[in-house]
């Protein structure tokens, strides 16, 4: 059974403590049952123009602050396209991470197969870092191969390397560790994005990739600001233009097929805020490169981050089943934090969601459920919380009393769902 509480309140520069000790109150007090169903959101989230908004012509979009997860502004981010080479962004982290779970060393050598050399080597006539066939490249110089020139040689190596063929690596490696991540609807035909009709990505999947790979590989992330590499003789530039064209930029990757279009994934900070931007489906790749500037720019100028929880600030509780308290006090012990406009009122509904009653005993440190944070039909934030306390078991009349109390529960669902 699932439990959630709502509270709707617009947001005030000039009132921010008020505004979230009324959330911390009604979370604490409020809490409702019932099923909670949510749709699949293809629309665009944030003001129209005219109020201050963006106005842009990517197919599909999406740009989020990096440390919070708060969505900026949304248009057809669960739409499902070619990633293009905005793919190897998942082949780039299952190296990361088999080298920082000491799986593979970067001084690891994968040879250049003939599969490799062809199908993304120079005789290809794509991007390549122009690995020479049958030679040795260590896994680092692959890396860069495959973040700074876009060389699906880079990748197909790599795939390879790791699991004796690319189509296995696609399959297992990358769709293995992409559910790992809560990647549930990317999918993957190959290492490097070129045409396969299994290579699916939203934008919102792409822009959590991105995240994650920023907070998680903080010093391998650097990699993606490099502006040049150079490997075989042959000097190549980065391929990505907000580099030289945006304060702040350090990231990410771009994409081109003919059926994906033009895409890119961007990363910027300013004044100590990191914004992502992802962006697909474009004509041309000077708009690309023109929507994602816009997108980030308008994002660093008209947002600014609320702090709607404190670390370890009750926000909710939960229910408990057969437990010495009918209630478990929920807290995180991060900061939950929102991007909010910096002028004007926006109405956010908070909602603590979790699967429940929980059974007793409880665990201090438990996790129990999420709390998440819409603006309009959209959610802005999402952070796990858990039990701030521990619960013991209720005595028997207790445990009684609350199965009675489900089993009576349970008889209303059941009638309800067969009218």
């Amino acid at each position: 059974m699932a439990a959630e509480t709502s509270v709707f309140r617009r947001s005030d520069a000039a009132a921010v403590v008020p505004w979230r000790s009324l959330i911390a109150a009604v979370l604490a007090l409020a809490v409702g049952w019932g099923g909670v169903v949510y749709a699949a959101n293809n629309s665009v989230q944030g003001a129209k123009k005219e109020e201050g908004g963006f106005d842009g012509d990517a197919p599909t979009a999406i740009l989020i602050e990096a440390s919070s997860g708060s969505v900026l502004f949304e248009k057809n981010a669960d739409e499902l396209r070619a990633p293009s080479s905005m793919l190897k962004l998942m082949t780039v982290e299952v190296a990361f991470n088999a080298v920082k779970q000491g799986k593979i060393k970067l001084s690891d050598e994968y040879r250049i197969s003939e599969n490799a050399w062809r199908k993304g080597g120079a005789p290809a006539g794509g991007s390549t870092m122009f690995a020479i066939l049958n030679s040795k490249v260590s896994v680092d110089d692959l890396l860069r191969g495959a973040i700074i020139q876009s060389g699906n040689d880079s990748c197909i190596a790599l795939a390879e390397g790791m699991a004796g063929n690319e189509r296995l690596f696609a399959a297992d490696f990358m769709t293995k560790r992409a559910r790992e991540l809560g990647l549930t609807k990317s999918t993957f035909g190959n290492s490097s994005g070129l045409p396969d009709p299994a290579n699916r990505m939203t934008v919102r999947e792409l822009a959590r990739l991105a995240r994650h790979l920023i907070l998680t590989y903080p010093d391998m992330y650097k990699l993606f600001g490099e502006r040049e590499f150079t490997w075989n003789k042959i000097r190549q530039q980065n391929r990505n233009p907000l580099l030289n064209t945006l304060t702040g930029a350090d990231g990410l990757k771009t994409g081109y097929t003919k059926e994906g279009g033009y895409g890119m994934v961007g990363s910027a900070v300013q004044n100590d805020t990191r914004l992502i931007v992802v962006v697909n489906g474009l004509e041309d790749s000077d708009d690309r490169a023109l929507e994602a500037k816009k997108m980030l720019e308008w994002g660093f100028r008209n947002f600014e981050t609320r702090t709607l929880f404190a670390a370890n600030q009750q926000v909710g509780h939960a229910k408990v089943f057969g437990g010495e308290s009918r209630f478990v006090k929920l807290a995180s012990p991060d900061p939950i934090k929102v991007m909010v406009p910096k002028q004007g009122n926006e109405k956010l509904i908070a909602r603590i969601v979790y699967n429940g009653p929980v059974r007793a005993p409880v665990q201090s440190g438990q996790p129990v459920g999420v709390v998440k944070v819409w603006r309009g039909a959209n959610v802005a934030v999402e952070a796990p919380v858990y039990a701030a306390e521990a619960v013991g078991t209720g005595s028997t009349v207790r445990r009684a009393i609350d199965g009675a109390s489900e089993l009576v529960i349970g008889m209303f669902r059941a009638s309800a769902e067969k009218l």
